[in-house]
């Protein structure tokens, strides 16, 4: 398994038990009088990869860590300066054993590299009071394969439209409103909203899962697909979607309405809902109990020959048939839209967010459902 940055970082300050613990530099932390001693610091580390290869993807990081302890007048009165010290780096070599120790469960995915651990008393530092040892080490890291080893949606066949929240917007940087969102299937069909306040915002690396997301209010934003929907009578669609979790009311991803022919999947009491009816109203509608869609999540709905299918998280599913549906109904001769639905006695807004929507006009199969799902939660670490 490949192991990032954020997740070294996470494991360093987990392991420190003392008192407080920081990511940043030494400024920022001699800036901080309320800290909890002793403390540690962990510097944003140099790293390289020392060989590029196919199969070699090992990482060096080479880190720098603080760990400081108040020596003031009444310490100095108690504990010599000597036995501070020790102590403190006790507490440093106890808190590297314990690092390294995490990544040396069964199989090695990180080592201390030649063994080069420095450690440096440092004294006076900045106005305060404070011991201080300055831990230098690089660690390696098996941080990226270079074979390629994902499939994108763009490497299976019948992909029709794929829309990605973190490429292809077009935005006002101030509102962060978006006036059009573009296809990266190759076949251009693209969503697109020209009314302002109908305009879902954009919002990038701000905590919602770390990734690009696009929010919708629930009252009035929503797009609607430049040409008619590409899809004729069977179709697998993928969505990256959280909904608020006081969104109890229907709120709709996807809607394809013409007459009484529909398409529409979304969620209702926050369980993922889907549904299907032909020029007659012969269809279903599913909810898939126990799926949670305030959480952010892949839902996945096949359709095929009167048969729907919903997916939820690689844990939850469900499908239904409708005989008298007419298989020969296609869905392809008009617009859909991203957000909402509207029909004659109800209309159905998305309070929640979208990171990405995959649609292919066939069913795929399990095996490339499954190498979409992993491609998804590669990406956005949902399960």
């Amino acid at each position: 398994m490949a192991i990032r940055l954020t997740d070294i970082v996470t494991v360093m300050k987990d392991k420190w038990t003392y008192g407080d613990k920081f990511f940043g530099y030494t400024e920022e932390f001699n800036d901080n009088h309320n800290t909890q001693y002793p403390s540690i610091l962990i510097t944003p580390p140099d790293s390289v990869f020392p060989e590029v290869s196919l199969n070699n993807g090992w990482e060096l990081y080479t880190f720098e860590i603080y760990f400081s302890d108040l020596y003031n007048r009444t310490a100095q009165a108690n504990v010599s300066i000597e036995q501070r010290w020790d102590n403190l780096q006790d507490l440093s070599n106890e808190w590297l054993d314990m690092f390294l120790k995490n990544y040396q469960d069964g199989i090695v995915t990180g080592f201390l590299e030649g063994e080069d651990v420095t450690v440096e008393r440092v004294k006076e530092v900045a106005n305060d009071q404070l011991l201080q040892i300055r831990m230098n080490f690089t660690w390696k890291v098996f941080s990226k394969c270079f074979r390629p080893q994902s499939v994108y949606p763009s490497d299976i066949a019948n992909l029709v439209t794929w829309l990605r929240a973190d490429s292809g917007l077009t935005f006002d940087i101030p509102t962060k409103r978006v006036s059009a969102w573009a296809d990266y299937s190759g076949n251009n069909n693209n969503i697109a909203q020209s009314e302002k306040s109908k305009q879902a915002l954009r919002y990038t690396y701000d905590g919602a899962n770390d990734k690009t997301r696009i929010e919708f209010n629930g009252t009035s934003n929503y797009f609607v697909s430049d040409a008619n929907c590409p899809i004729t009578r069977d179709f697998t669609m993928f969505f990256v979607a959280q909904i608020k979790q006081d969104a109890t009311e229907n709120a709709d991803y996807f809607s394809f309405v013409n007459g009484q022919k529909e398409i529409t999947v979304g969620s209702t009491n926050n369980e993922l809902r889907a549904l299907f009816s032909d020029a007659n109203g012969n269809g279903a509608n599913l909810t898939l109990s126990g799926s949670d869609t305030s959480n952010y999540h892949i839902a996945v709905v096949h359709f095929h020959n009167k048969h729907m299918h919903l997916e939820f998280n690689n844990t939850l599913s469900s499908h239904i048939q409708e005989s008298s549906f007419d298989h020969n109904t296609t869905f392809n001769d008009s617009t859909y839209t991203v957000g909402y639905k509207i029909t004659e006695d109800a209309t159905h807004y998305l309070d929640g967010n979208i990171q990405e929507f995959i649609i292919y006009n066939h069913q795929l199969d399990e095996y490339k459902i499954g190498q979409i799902k992993s491609y998804l939660n590669k990406k956005y670490n949902i399960y």
